[in-house]
């Protein structure tokens, strides 16, 4: 009996584990909305769990663990400000506004879960205010609403960690400050703020979609949320670069199963297995493109939806429509003029007239200091070099890139390539 305890009791906290990674920042949302503190409603979510993990292995979980989590936090808060004797008028105002909030843990799931995924996009909307600096708008929501860490949304923005840390900081005094309510905007002020909020997914996407660090390429949990979010926002709106958006999310997320193999290494676009990629996402994704594209307003996220729609239909890398996919890079390029689309539109001519031409472009781009510092860039131009049959300036190309990328899998790829370049 004993035994099946402790299975029992192991079991429940694997499921807490579980429970934190996928659901925490949905809850730490609905902490923040009815605590109205960033850092009160961290330290009430970091207390809810340690609860549950004292108390659940021992007496089960609770039917509904996501209110039960919101509701002990809740009132562990609560409970701090009391015995701290601080901050008094914070509590008759969070006490007031909790009174008129009915019993979280007695509501339907369905409800709960309805009001915590609104609760996500009024803190995404609350970060992205047009009082915070635009740097700062969408760095704030990468760390409270999607639980990024400072060092990868630095890799992301390519700038230091201690500068993404300060600009963390000063969102969360802004809000405080200003006293910025944490509520969805009305009509006006949801447009005016509706690109940062699309900035914001995009990048959390992009992180899950190529991890900046760590063991893992791929962070499934960012891209679904990404995709979550992005649902939820186009049924409040029905903006042509929200459809836009997620219909590049499901696009690139559609190869998802064909992206790694079992040992977890990258396999590259041209080398991947197309009859794994899902048929149904692409199937959505290239009809959302295709409504948006005869409408004729389109921008940003639709032109690089319609770039992954022609990859996705293309039946194998050879028959792709190059010409197509360097035209549409050229309009991106028009809408959001940046090096890394050029770098892209680069692979994609190299792809079409041969190496030298990419390179040649991408030498160019190494002007820019961003680029000198961009993994991604060096391995570009070290696999064109390669094809190039320049084989001693690819080794130092996939040396540079080697150095500056943090994420195993990559420097997997990176280590592969140089040893078949006959670097040791």
């Amino acid at each position: 009996m004993s035994n099946q305890l402790a299975c029992d009791s192991n079991a429940i906290r694997k499921s807490i584990e579980v429970l934190y990674k996928q659901e925490s920042r949905k809850i730490y949302a609905t902490l923040i909305r009815l605590l109205g503190d960033f850092e009160l409603a961290e330290e009430a979510l970091q207390d809810a769990f340690n609860v549950a993990l004292k108390h659940w292995p021992t007496q089960g979980m609770p039917e509904n663990p996501v209110p039960w989590l919101i509701s002990t936090g809740r009132f562990k808060a609560i409970d701090a400000i009391r015995k701290q004797q601080r901050q008094r008028e914070k509590l008759e105002v969070a006490a007031t506004d909790l009174d008129g909030v009915s019993d979280i843990a007695g509501q339907a799931q369905e409800q709960n879960a309805n009001a915590i995924e609104d609760d996500q996009l009024r803190l995404i909307f609350t970060c992205c205010h047009p009082a915070i600096d635009p740097k700062v708008q969408v760095a704030l929501t990468l760390r409270e609403v999607c639980g990024l860490t400072t060092e990868e949304i630095a890799s992301a923005f390519l700038v230091s960690n201690t500068t993404m840390a300060q600009r963390i900081v000063r969102g969360k005094a802004k809000i405080r400050d200003a006293r910025i309510p944490f509520e969805l905007p009305d009509d006006t002020d949801f447009n005016n703020r509706l690109d940062a909020v699309l900035t914001v997914i995009y990048l959390v996407f992009n992180e899950g979609y190529s991890a900046t660090q760590g063991e893992l390429a791929i962070r499934s949990e960012l891209t679904s949320e990404a995709i979550r979010l992005t649902r939820l926002l186009y049924s409040l709106t029905p903006d042509p670069e929200v459809a836009g958006l997620l219909a590049l999310m499901l696009l690139n997320d559609a190869r998802k199963a064909a992206r790694t193999n079992a040992c977890g290494d990258i396999i590259l676009l041209e080398d991947q297995d197309r009859n794994l990629w899902s048929k149904g996402m692409i199937a959505e994704g290239t009809q959302l493109v295709a409504e948006i594209m005869h409408a004729g307003e389109y921008g940003f996220y639709t032109i690089q939806a319609a770039i992954s729609a022609t990859h996705a239909v293309a039946t194998t890398a050879a028959a792709t429509d190059w010409s197509q996919i360097i035209e549409l890079y050229a309009q991106l390029h028009q809408v959001s003029p940046s090096p890394v689309i050029e770098l892209n539109q680069a692979v994609a001519i190299a792809m079409k007239d041969g190496p030298d031409t990419g390179i040649a472009i991408i030498e160019r781009l190494f002007e820019h200091k961003e680029m000198q510092r961009y993994h991604l860039a060096h391995a570009a131009y070290g696999e064109l070099l390669s094809r190039a049959g320049r084989t001693a300036s690819a080794i130092n190309a996939f040396k540079t890139a080697l150095n500056l990328t943090t994420q195993l899998p990559e420097q997997r790829v990176l280590k592969q390539k140089l040893l078949k370049l006959g670097e040791n």
